[in-house]
């Protein structure tokens, strides 16, 4: 269990997973495998729709793109090794675990601010139409996806490195699927307050500011939809915002709660919460965006066409 000379510090983790009941282990397996390969189907699906089909080569679809990408690339780094725990004890080393940190804080924090570009990007389509090729101009898609990026790069490398300077002495045992920031503060035996101070600046941030700017946006949107005389044109405003309204719902909410809850939660509601912006999350995105949109369908019809004649 040792790094180095130093047989105080651990060199891997225990994940206990989502529960320790064993008349429960087989079904959540076969639950979350499913959910994963429906995830994992319906983000790459739409993926290759809007890269196969020139129609949906604008702004919005972009934003969508990026979404399905960021959904495809953090399921994928949390729920394979949640699998695990399901069917064996679930070893991680201390290098897997700050890396798992670190791309789960990444795509964590990219999918917020691409939540936020995508409302942005319908404030602009519905409250100044007129302007929006301006607007939304492809450098201006390029740069905005860029500083997504970056601002996940820049938090989540915050975060690993804060808890790089933490020493885990005897307790190696993780009460969680995911090597989270919270449950890992709980097993260090050295000082957190500066991990803390970082946490709750960053989540603070994350939340508040896409949020703030979800809710003007939609404000303003609103305002737009109502002065539309055509009843058929409030309604299709309405079904271009309803499905980015339900995802943000979904994963600001679960944050949170999860971030931002009173201390005397519990790990297991942390881990409910947790499920839904990590991995049912992820699985619904394709859907909420597909289910009642006719430009995905259109492009559906037509990939399964060309297919076919193939």
């Amino acid at each position: 269990m040792a790094v180095g000379n130093d047989s105080s510090t651990v060199k891997e983790f225990i994940l206990l997973g989502l529960t320790q009941q064993p008349e429960l282990q087989l079904p959540l397996f076969f639950l979350f495998l499913g959910i994963y390969v429906v995830s994992m189907v319906g983000n790459l699906g739409l993926i290759v729709l809007i890269v196969l089909n020139p129609h949906l080569h604008t702004p919005m679809y972009y934003f969508l793109f990026n979404l399905s990408f960021t959904d495809l690339c953090y399921s994928s780094v949390i729920t394979p090794k949640m699998l695990v725990s399901f069917v064996k004890q679930n070893i991680i080393s201390y290098a897997e675990c700050m890396t798992q940190l670190f791309f789960f804080c990444f795509f964590v924090i990219d999918e917020c601010y691409i939540l936020t570009a995508m409302a942005y990007d319908r404030y602009a389509a519905i409250c100044k139409p007129l302007l929006y090729q301006v607007t939304m101009s492809h450098q201006v898609c390029y740069l905005i996806t860029v500083g997504v990026y970056v601002m996940g790069f820049v938090e989540a490398m915050a975060h690993t490195v804060c808890m790089l300077r933490l020493i885990f002495c005897d307790g190696n045992i993780i009460n969680h699927y995911v090597c989270d920031i919270v449950p890992l503060l709980k097993l260090s035996c050295t000082r957190t307050s500066i991990n803390e101070l970082v946490l709750f600046i960053v989540v603070g941030v994350n939340v508040t500011v896409p949020c703030m700017t979800i809710f003007i946006s939609y404000t303003l949107i609103l305002s737009s939809i109502l002065s539309i005389h055509s009843a058929k044109g409030r309604s299709k405003a309405f079904s271009t915002c309803g499905s980015h309204v339900v995802a943000v719902s979904v994963f600001f909410g679960a944050a949170a709660f999860m971030y931002l809850k009173p201390s005397s939660a519990s790990f297991d509601q942390d881990k409910v919460s947790t499920i839904f912006y990590t991995i049912v999350g992820p699985m619904l995105n394709p859907f909420i965006y597909s289910i009642r949109n006719k430009d995905v369908h259109i492009a559906l019809r037509k990939t399964l066409k060309k297919s076919v004649l193939i």
